[in-house]
């Protein structure tokens, strides 16, 4: 008789009307297959593991994460609601203490999702991760999260939108950017002036095996988020690190991705990527459920998993090591960095161009930071796309102390109204979205 040791939360929403095209590996079969393994293997019966429905994620839980331009029907569908939602109604069920754990089993995915929206970027519309983090905070007082994003590729958007908020950690695990989109992911990208060292980036070599991924966890995330000491963690659970998928290089397996989960206990995971739909996903999906609900997964393995054939060279293991040693080095230099530009007060800029692979569309940005040294600091950002958009947008954070929150306000009411299309204000420490079209 299987039993669990964890009372878990389960939510699964394919999104049967939302795909890239017809044969993309982005289509509702990802989830399919995977709810046919979990009927099929009985884990629904068990006592301990419940059935949510979505919840519906609103307009406003949108606005209090990104600016969407030029507004957010013009770039999500009810779909990405209902995903962002799902998210959300199992964050609800742990913070309510109904289950101690949860998976959200939700598409269509998030997480390179920037704070500007202008259209869809590797597959991402909006950031279901962000939105249900922003919404935990708003509506039961969370404070410090950490987000452990574990998909292949680098959580691009994620480390966007908490690139200035120090009581967020984040910390991506994927495969090096120098040989898969989105070219990003970097151990010098350590966050903004004000969060300096809370962005930890951990870019491994191609195929990275359970080993690889074992250590990396063991010698660097454990060791971070056990300094870090946040109220929740959230696993943004990418699939596509297995040695099946289509369009990576890593060399995971289903019992790696349970292991994983087993010894990293995030209170929320998310699906995020992973593509081989048929071989892949129903064997890692069961495997990651067994593992938040501790279970005994060590009968779960694909029908053609041999490890010894996946094992990385001694080479890989050697570039792993390497790797963890130079993320423990800018984790120890983050206090010091934020304690230097705290005291400093004074403007920061960032210049980048940021291209909409799904949608083809080139945003160029300036970014810029008012240091403070009481709270983050007030953040615009001056956007313009090659389609002729060119807004400015401007963001009070939740802690924001009286002096940025009025500054804040300064700027959006004396922006240029013929320079701009719209001009958009989200003031986190009231709960505000404003927005002005000109």
């Amino acid at each position: 008789m299987l039993s669990v040791k964890t009372k878990t939360g389960l939510v699964f929403f394919p999104a049967f009307d939302w795909a890239i095209s017809p044969t993309h590996p982005e289509r509702e079969e990802r989830l399919l297959y995977t709810q046919d393994q979990v009927f099929e293997e009985g884990l629904l019966d068990i006592d301990g593991i419940i059935e949510y429905k979505p919840d519906l994620a609103t307009i406003q839980d949108v606005r209090r994460v990104h600016f969407c331009v030029p507004d957010e029907w013009s770039v999500l569908t009810e779909s990405h609601l209902i995903s962002a939602g799902g998210a959300k109604t199992i964050g609800m069920q742990v913070l309510e203490k109904n289950v101690e754990r949860g998976f959200a089993l939700v598409r269509p995915p998030g997480h390179h999702a920037m704070r500007v929206v202008h259209g869809a970027r590797g597959f991402c519309n909006i950031n279901i991760e962000a939105i249900m983090v922003e919404y935990l905070r708003e509506a039961y007082q969370v404070d410090r999260v950490a987000i452990v994003d574990t998909d292949c590729h680098h959580g691009d958007g994620t480390q966007d939108i908490y690139w200035h908020d120090p009581d967020t950690l984040f910390i991506s695990l994927h495969q090096d950017g120098r040989t898969l989109y989105p070219g990003t992911g970097f151990g010098y990208e350590m966050g903004g002036p004000s969060a300096a060292g809370t962005t930890i980036n951990i870019p491994l070599p191609p195929q990275t095996s359970e080993e690889g991924f074992l250590y990396t966890l063991d010698h660097a995330i454990l060791p971070i988020l056990n300094d870090f000491k946040p109220e929740i963690i959230v696993n943004s659970a990418g699939q596509d690190n297995h040695y099946t998928d289509p369009i990576t290089n890593m060399n995971f397996s289903a019992q790696g991705y349970a292991e994983l989960t087993r010894r990293l206990q995030p209170h929320i995971a998310v699906l995020e990527g992973g593509y081989s739909i048929e071989t892949a996903l129903p064997y890692i999906n069961v495997g990651i459920i067994m593992a938040l609900a501790g279970m005994d997964f060590s009968k779960v393995r694909e029908p053609d998993y041999r490890p010894e054939r996946i094992r990385q060279t001694a080479e890989t293991a050697e570039q792993v090591k390497r790797v963890v040693a130079d993320v423990l080095e800018c984790w120890e230099k983050g206090p010091r960095l934020r304690e230097k530009h705290r005291l400093e007060k004074k403007s920061h800029k960032r210049e980048r161009s940021v291209f909409y692979d799904t949608d083809n569309i080139l945003e160029t940005q300036l970014e810029e930071l008012q240091t403070c040294r009481d709270c983050s600091g007030v953040l615009s950002i001056d956007s313009e796309t090659d389609r002729g958009h060119h807004v400015l947008a401007i963001h009070i954070p939740r802690k924001g102390c009286n002096e940025c929150r009025e500054l804040g306000y300064r700027l959006y009411d004396g922006a240029n109204s013929r320079m701009y299309h719209q001009v958009f204000l989200q003031d986190r420490t009231h709960d505000q979205y404003l927005v002005r079209k000109n």
